[in-house]
């Protein structure tokens, strides 16, 4: 498809100017299927940046615990978690258009009425989009480990960035972290043992067993057979401020 083809379909993420991101835009043709599922799902389940502040009740129509997954990449994951927990709703925040399409067009494809997509970078969508004390987990799931050490400015996981996970956590809410990659593992622990306001939901400096929620990736079987690991770390938001 071409770059022309891709502005008339509207098929590319929203996103504020920064200097610093914690992504790139990876290179990826969007198949027919996908591209069908921007014009055929997307105005079910897409959420636009420039909406401003969400209406969770109203999107969903209903009172329900509420999950929000940054950077679901192909979308298998999140798609499988949201079929798993009807009880749930969930959001999905990604700039990479073929895993949005390929999730969108899965929901739909599955009747799924519980999940609703951003395309658009994930710090707009917290600043503008998501109210405080709004989300029971937080999932961040893989990010880009920019592991070059001069590149570590880039990775998401800063204090600044777990503080305002943390206003938008209700009281008691989950942050969730995964990684395959452990130098990151330990980044990831060192800002969040150090972070006000969390607790670690096993014992300090310690990292959790995968919960039965978040599904294996085929990606973290590959690695998994070639010796790779994989560190989950669960911290609670207080129950109170």
């Amino acid at each position: 498809m071409t770059e022309q083809d891709d502005s008339r379909l509207m098929i590319r993420p929203e996103y504020k100017p920064k200097a610093i991101r914690s992504y790139v835009i990876r290179a990826g043709r969007i198949t027919e299927g996908q591209r069908a599922a921007f014009d055929d799902c997307w105005p079910r389940y897409g959420l636009s940046l420039h909406h401003g502040r969400l209406d969770l009740e109203a999107t969903f129509g209903r009172v329900a615990p509420r999950v929000l997954e940054i950077g679901f990449g192909m979308g298998d994951s999140l798609l499988a978690m949201a079929q798993q927990e009807p009880d749930k709703d969930f959001i999905g925040i990604e700039v990479h258009p073929p895993g949005v399409g390929r999730l969108i067009k899965g929901a739909a494809d599955a009747g799924l009425d519980n999940l609703r997509v951003y395309m658009a970078d994930a710090i707009d969508v917290l600043d503008d989009c998501i109210p405080e004390g709004s989300i029971d987990r937080f999932q961040l799931y893989f990010p880009d480990p920019w592991h070059k050490k001069k590149h570590h400015k880039r990775r998401i996981v800063q204090p600044a960035f777990v503080e305002k996970v943390r206003t938008k956590l209700k009281p008691g809410g989950v942050f969730h972290l995964a990684t395959d990659w452990q130098n990151y593992a330990e980044h990831m622990q060192a800002v969040m043992e150090a972070a006000p306001g969390f607790t670690n939901a096993v014992a300090p400096g310690q990292y959790a067993e995968r919960p039965d929620y978040r599904p294996i990736t085929k990606f973290e079987q590959r690695g998994a057979r070639l010796g790779h690991g994989v560190w989950d770390l669960l911290y609670r938001a207080p129950v109170s401020e």
